[in-house]
């Protein structure tokens, strides 16, 4: 068995183990350190395609560092958790079990600093945030989650590694979906709609949503969550964002001969 794949069993065992919550968290808390320093090497191997098992393993373990992270130094085994979580393939591995450890962990006042991190995991699961396990989730803990997201775009310094434009773009497909729009702010977007008044920001808001159409709209592409996405952001007072919506959507070749009386709704 690979190193690699001996220490996340070992952090697996000792999670499903009869240990006290303290000695389980005591004893992953050393293999999760071994895996980090492997991360640190610069050769970290197999550990960039971490499976399924793997991400519900770390995030149980992260579920013991919210009770346990004031017991320990630096390097803090749940950044470190956070670190091999933000190497996942994404939503074909999403757990809705993770959402409580993001509203945990993506306040800038947290005492894993973390905010940046947590965010390239918020957007890597992407398209999982819509998926049927989400419908389980309730509408309190989802607004939880907005809330600690709040501005992507604001971050402690020193956060590398993350690209707050494509957390914007998801925040955007939440204005289409009914499980999300109403949790929504208008600071959400207060940096957004900064960077889409010029036309620099326009341009990169633009290609991000290139990079998530086929997912957001499949296809044919309608203007239905368009023209969702744009009613939620207008009611928000997002209008710099919306402009960028549309011309996109009209550039794009959104909608068809047979969408005109849905297409007018998010005409400028």
């Amino acid at each position: 068995m690979d190193t690699i794949d001996t220490e996340f069993a070992w952090v697996a065992e000792i999670l499903g183990s009869g240990f006290t919550e303290d000695e389980k968290y005591r004893m992953a808390s050393h293999a999760v350190r071994l895996l980090g320093k492997r991360l640190d090497s610069g050769n970290p191997g197999p550990i960039l395609v971490v499976g399924p098992t793997w991400v519900a393993s770390l995030v149980r373990f992260l579920s013991l560092c919210e009770k346990f992270h004031n017991v320990d130094s630096p390097p803090h085994p749940g950044s470190i958790a956070l670190r091999i979580l933000s190497t996942s393939p994404g939503p074909a591995h999403f757990d809705a079990t993770i959402l409580p450890i993001l509203t945990w962990t993506l306040p800038s006042t947290h005492p894993l600093q973390s905010r940046g991190l947590a965010l390239k995991i918020f957007y890597i699961f992407g398209s999982g945030w819509f998926s049927p396990q989400m419908e389980t989730v309730s509408d309190e803990d989802r607004g939880k989650l907005l809330r600690a997201v709040d501005d992507p775009f604001q971050c402690p310094a020193g956060a590398t590694d993350y690209e707050p434009m494509m957390a914007a773009v998801v925040l955007i497909k939440f204005a289409s979906s009914v499980l999300w729009q109403k949790h929504l702010h208008p600071s959400n977007f207060t940096s957004c709609e900064e960077i889409a008044s010029k036309e620099e920001g326009r341009t990169s808001l633009r290609g991000m949503l290139d990079t998530v159409a086929d997912e957001w709209l499949g296809l044919p592409r309608t203007p239905a969550k368009i023209t969702a996405a744009i009613g939620r952001l207008r009611e928000l007072r997002c209008l710099n964002t919306v402009e960028v919506i549309i011309t996109w959507a009209q550039a794009a070749g959104v909608g068809s001969t047979e969408d005109h009386d849905a297409w007018r709704l998010v005409q400028p």
